[in-house]
């Protein structure tokens, strides 16, 4: 087994890791109200934002399909690593040198993934190395002849591979790298004349993720006599690449795409190119396969249009969009048509650009300029107009024939729009086009709907956010408004995943755990010690409190945010995970403090404004990092509450349960000590009612 990593190493990781960093590399976040940010789950395909990270407590939680953790967590799911793995990839981002208790042994199976990235990496310095040598004519030329300087080449990280047997593969060797690990990343291949350099006598591009990281190649044909007749080779899928979760030009296009809320799907490299340098900077491409729904998530967590006003407003109206370029040939429409069958997966219209005379944006700009790149993206069609009138074009429709042949092609098309509100638009406008009764087109729309089961939508709908708050009036203070206190509590209990029930004893529970996972400063230790399992009728929270007491009860004022977290969640153990994640996001009905949003004014529970953009709105440093925050007045004097009705609900119990016996025994001196019991927990149920009276006074 691998040799484990240093304890206070991987404390150094999480106190650096900034999990709002690490999440926003594939996730639009927008704030939300109490240091909170909401977004759509990277781990299952949603259109309302369920997502939520909290990073001043290094926590996240999604209430859609309920999965959550720490950083480590998010690293381990998004990167389909271990945990060993998961501290590394963080350590090699942030530059933390990691040290372990012994050795690595040098026949483990497998390849560790930032040994891969790592690989990777170096491959691109090797390629860009050799584009300036002799043998590299040919592919300067096509970079040139496509109107790209040494300086934009540079920019995007073309490269060459030389055409010899196994230039790469000596030169990873000598960096240290194992013929298992190249293999392992893609970078060669086993041979009867052994290990081989997988590309050789090509040009390449480096396809890398949101976050910088070179996870395979491109690759184009530049010889005749190559053995391989595919025009582009890509790296084979990998435990790093895979060609329907990456998009090349991701890395640059990325913070223009999150800003303007519009993504260009091209179909190649120098297309990408092009489009980047003719001022279309949120163009990226796909891999050597169509555009599929993997493709259309990572998109659609970028430029996440969630609400408006409270409706989700499907179309330009809001500015956001998905332009398709594709060639004005078969293979250009038969791409439409495909890219159609996704139009579902965005919350945003999706367009279609193509140019007049057919050419690829890279030819384009060569024959037309930047300009007119610009142009073709600016003046896209809508697909579904697209998609509608090149299924009419294919006949002649001043003959009936014609008009009937356009009928039963188009019939289908506009069938698959799941829109509601945009179907009988369609039927209507198409039907003017091909010159029939509107009754002719619609039965058959109709029908087609029925044999394809097609489930409508309706852009309008209202769409609801988990914990978002119906009344958007919000009291500058809590305790100003109880009955807003009050709403904001049952809407957290009524909306928790982990236990089905809404009452006062759940609710007051379920707060004062909140409160003691978010904010552990503000509950008083000699009053959290007069608390016991008794305390508690909710098993979760029963057993919560009995994993706090495991983890060493309140934490010490200097324990960094992020270390209390994984400390109670240790203690807490697999079950009781994702309730402690969902706590931990969980708004609470008390001012939002700036030291849990930096940047972000009061607000109270979740009624946060959207923001402007994702960098304007992030949290100025990693929060986690730091030790627990002191608690305000207003958070101690709802500890406080919530500690009082918790002591005053065990004293309730146990003078109903001494009651209980004292009702099964006759009279005589063991009933009279348990009605002196009685008197006792009376008299400290008064001394607590004191305490609620002159705490609100």
């Amino acid at each position: 087994m691998q040799g484990m990593i240093k304890k206070e190493d991987i404390e150094k990781v999480r106190a650096t890791a900034d999990l709002y960093d690490i999440v926003s590399a594939t996730v639009t976040l927008k704030p939300s109200g109490s240091g909170t940010y909401m977004g759509l789950c990277p781990f299952h395909d949603e259109k309302s934002p369920s997502f939520s990270v909290r990073p001043a407590l290094g926590a996240w939680h999604c209430f859609g399909c309920g999965l959550g953790g720490d950083v480590f967590d998010y690293v381990k799911k998004t990167e389909n690593v271990e945990f060993g793995d998961a501290i590394e990839i963080l350590a090699d981002r942030y530059h933390i040198e990691l040290h372990y208790d012994s050795k690595r042994p040098s026949n483990r199976q497998g390849s560790n993934r930032a040994r891969l990235i790592e690989a990777n990496e170096e491959a691109q310095k090797f390629y860009v190395s050799q584009i300036t040598t002799k043998e590299a004519l040919a592919a300067r030329k096509l970079l040139g002849g496509r109107n790209f300087s040494q300086e934009d080449c540079a920019y995007f990280g073309c490269g060459y591979a030389p055409r010899g047997w196994d230039n790469l593969v000596r030169y990873l060797a000598s960096k240290g790298f194992t013929h298992q690990e190249m293999m392992d990343a893609g970078l060669a291949r086993r041979g009867p004349r052994g290990v081989y350099d997988y590309l050789r006598g090509r040009a390449t591009w480096p396809i890398r993720d949101s976050a910088g990281r070179t996870l395979g190649f491109g690759a184009r044909r530049l010889y005749e006599d190559d053995n391989i007749p595919a025009k582009y080779l890509n790296t084979p899928d990998t435990p790093l690449y895979r060609k329907n979760q990456v998009l090349y030009g991701i890395d640059l296009a990325k913070k223009s795409i999150v800003k303007k809320r519009q993504v260009v799907i091209v179909e190649g490299y120098t297309d990408v190119m092009a489009c980047h340098l003719a001022g279309v900077d949120t163009a990226v491409a796909t891999c050597g396969t169509a555009f599929g729904e993997e493709h259309a998530k990572i998109v659609r967590r970028l430029i996440s249009d969630d609400a408006l006003g409270g409706i989700q407003l499907v179309g330009p109206a809001q500015g956001s969009r998905v332009v398709f370029t594709f060639d004005g040939d078969a293979a250009g429409q038969k791409a439409a048509l495909h890219a159609f069958g996704l139009d579902g997966s965005f919350l945003t219209q999706t367009f279609v650009a193509v140019a007049q005379d057919g050419l690829d944006p890279c030819d384009l700009r060569i024959q037309h300029g930047d300009e007119a790149v610009q142009s073709l993206v600016t003046n896209a069609t809508p697909l579904y107009d697209f998609v509608i009138d090149t299924a009419v074009n294919m006949f002649d429709t001043q003959y009936t024939t014609g008009q009937m042949g356009a009928v039963k092609a188009v019939a289908p098309v506009i069938a698959q729009i799941r829109d509601r509100s945009l179907v009988g638009l369609y039927t209507r406008k198409t039907a003017r086009r091909i010159g029939v009764e509107l009754d002719v087109l619609t039965e058959q729309v109709r029908q087609a709907r029925r044999e394809l089961n097609v489930h409508g939508e309706d852009a309008y709908a209202p769409r609801h956010h988990a914990y978002e708050p119906q009344n958007k009036a919000k009291a500058a203070n809590p305790y100003a408004d109880p009955g807003e206190r009050k709403r904001l509590q049952g809407q957290d209990a009524e909306q928790q995943g982990y236990y089905h029930i809404e009452d006062a004893v759940f609710i007051c529970e379920q707060q004062f755990m909140g409160l003691l996972i978010q904010i552990p400063r503000a509950i008083d230790k000699t009053s959290f010690a007069q608390l016991s399992d008794d305390n508690f009728e909710v098993p979760v929270f029963r057993s919560l409190f009995q994993a706090i007491q495991a983890a060493g009860g309140i934490p010490s004022d200097d324990v960094p945010q992020g270390l209390w977290m994984h400390n109670l969640t240790k203690a807490a153990g697999p079950l009781l995970e994702s309730a402690i994640n969902e706590l931990a996001v969980m708004p609470l009905p008390l001012p939002q403090q700036e030291q849990d949003a930096p940047g972000v004014g009061p607000q109270f529970g979740l009624a946060g404004g959207q923001g402007r953009g994702q960098e304007a709105n992030r949290p100025a440093a990693n929060a986690a990092a730091v030790q627990l925050r002191p608690a305000t007045d207003d958070e101690k004097q709802y500890a406080t509450e919530l500690l009082v009705r918790l002591l005053d609900a065990g004293y309730m119990r146990k003078i109903a349960a001494t009651k209980h016996q004292m009702n099964r025994l006759p009279d005589g001196e063991e009933k009279f000590a348990l009605l002196g019991q009685i008197t006792k927990f009376e008299a400290a149920r008064k001394d607590l009612q004191d305490q609620i009276f002159n705490n609100a006074v």
